[in-house]
């Protein structure tokens, strides 16, 4: 009976440990409110002050996984919030590792729609490894705004 109860007792452990692993990880309606934030924010404040706060990884635009980038439409990176030194290059040819270029797919999308989810892979932030991501776009004047999760 014992061991009964330690198996039990570690396998929900276990699931709540996988419940904890999950609530560290964005969802795609955090995303979302993040990119409609970030849109009134540079609307609100302008387009140097909003990159800068977009740009600041202590700033209120990174959440665990979740952080804003803004590319101008030919796929240059206006902001970053997991990687400043992206900031001012172009990035349009920039493959995933299937090969896909999701850049040019990102200002494609844009381009052709104000709001739409993309599918890529790219690296986790958080865990340093390559994942699976969809990101949340949004097309504003002349640039997209986006941010996403992992799955």
């Amino acid at each position: 009976m014992k061991t009964l109860t330690h198996v039990v007792a570690a396998a929900a452990l276990a699931c709540l440990g996988g419940q904890a692993l999950a609530a560290a990880n964005a969802t795609p309606a955090e995303a979302t409110a993040m990119v409609k934030k970030a849109v009134v924010y540079i609307k609100a404040n302008g387009k140097d002050k909003g990159y800068a706060e977009i740009s600041n990884k202590a700033g209120q635009f990174t959440d665990r996984d979740l952080y804003i980038v803004v590319y101008a439409m030919d796929g240059v990176v206006r902001a970053h919030g997991a990687n400043e030194k992206m900031i001012g290059k172009n990035l349009i040819d920039l493959k995933d590792v299937d090969g896909k270029a999701f850049v040019q797919e990102r200002v494609d999308m844009a381009k052709a729609s104000p709001t739409f989810w993309q599918d890529y892979k790219f690296t986790n932030p958080v865990t340093k490894k390559i994942e699976p991501k969809s990101m949340y776009c949004e097309r504003l004047e002349d640039t997209v705004v986006c941010g996403g999760v992992y799955k």
